[in-house]
């Protein structure tokens, strides 16, 4: 067992590298509060942006922040809210509260927090049946991402309601259930003790009764991340590739300069989980700050690298199209390993760190699609909805 001593000079150590003494950004206009939701056993707040004019049956992306950020510094550095007004779609920003982690990290390494009707989870599932049934949004158009502790928790939302998700964009994350304890989060984070990949596609069957058809996963890394090291990334690959039916050689493989990409397809040529790593690049979100395609602000963790993986994310999900997934102008090397005719732009889906945890009351969740009364207001119907999937008691 990890001493207690090790354990405290390991937070130390992140409470540094990660600045968690400097204050989070400040609120934006861009977002606005999303208001009651349910009886959020996370007790987590919510951040939106629903652009003017939203035709009902619009997409909805999920975005988690990491440490030491809060929903507004995260969506001016990484400008999913500006996406969703060029593209038409809503965005929801879960948002940690300090007196659940200090470092305002989602507690994706608190078993009461990533469990499937318990804690973070289930709150922040309760903050998108809000959003579908308040805005009349589509559901079989919903996405997560996330970076670090943010990709950690969009893991486990993608492993507990994977029927709920159409697809995933982790970024410096880590694979669903590999830590259970603040010692083992470090760890992980570091690469030790990562489980083998039969045992890591057991823990993504293991978090729900879903059966398929599974979401689709977008996976940013950078190779010089000292915090969350890549070999974080090859995890949650090896993760999603049991469930998917897919090899352990990637169907495609090409690099263009800094930037190198790992595809997966099945049989007909369908994207279903792809690897981007960013050569040089250390722990944060890839950026393109400048020129063509730019999108977002520079940050810490927010890294201006010539790639908006914002953009290509939402491309990847086929919800914001025409993004060049591979950029730069340097010299292309690809490798189509199966020989399969591979689209690099692929269809849309089917129809960080680790202080203080605590644990939490659970609640039921169940499958049922709510068939809310129109009757008693948006508070009503919101609740109408949660009691009828599950979700609120």
């Amino acid at each position: 067992m990890r001493k207690l001593s090790d354990t405290i000079a390991r937070l130390a150590a992140m409470r540094t590298m990660n600045g968690s003494m400097r204050p989070a950004p400040t609120r934006s206009e861009r977002l606005k509060d999303l208001g009651d939701f349910g009886s959020n056993p996370g007790a987590l707040k919510a951040r939106i942006h629903v652009p003017a004019g939203l035709p009902d049956d619009a997409p909805l992306v999920v975005v988690l922040h990491g440490c030491t950020q809060n929903a507004d510094g995260y969506d001016a550095g990484a400008g999913w809210s500006e996406l969703a007004d060029e593209a038409g779609f809503a965005v929801l920003y879960p948002e940690q509260d300090r007196s659940n982690n200090p470092n305002l990290c989602f507690n994706w390494f608190v078993p009461a927090d990533i469990k499937r009707g318990s804690g973070e989870a289930l709150s922040i599932r309760q903050m998108i049946e809000a959003m579908v049934v308040t805005h009349r949004l589509d559901r079989k158009r919903i996405y997560v991402t996330g970076l670090s502790a943010g990709g950690g928790m969009a893991a486990t939302m993608l492993a507990a309601y994977p029927e709920v998700f159409a697809g995933g964009g982790l970024i410096a994350g880590l694979a669903h259930g590999v830590a259970g304890t603040i010692p083992e989060a470090f760890d992980r984070m570091r690469g030790q003790g990562l489980p083998p990949a039969g045992e890591l596609q057991k823990l993504l069957r293991d978090a729900s009764t879903h059966e398929g058809p599974w979401p689709v996963v977008s996976i940013w890394q950078g190779t010089a991340d000292q915090t969350v090291v890549p070999a974080n990334a090859q995890a949650i690959v090896d993760q999603w590739r049991g469930v998917h039916g897919l090899g352990e050689a990637p169907t495609l493989s090409q690099t263009v300069g800094r930037h190198a990409q790992q595809i997966w397809s099945d049989k007909g040529g369908r994207t279903l989980v792809e690897l981007h790593l960013i050569n040089g690049m250390a722990h944060g979100t890839p950026l393109k700050a400048q020129g063509s395609g730019s999108l977002g602000t520079p940050a810490p963790y927010l890294l201006d690298v010539g790639i908006s993986s914002t953009r290509a994310i939402a491309d990847f999900w086929g919800i914001a199209e025409g993004v060049t997934v591979v950029a730069g102008a340097s010299e292309r090397t690809t490798t189509n390993v199966q020989t399969l005719p591979v689209p690099v732009t692929p269809a849309a889906g089917r129809a960080g760190a680790a202080p203080s945890g605590r644990a939490r009351a659970t609640a039921d969740d169940g499958a049922g699609r709510p068939h809310p009364s129109t009757a008693g207001g948006v508070k009503a119907i919101i609740e109408d909805a949660l009691r009828a999937a599950g979700l609120m008691r």
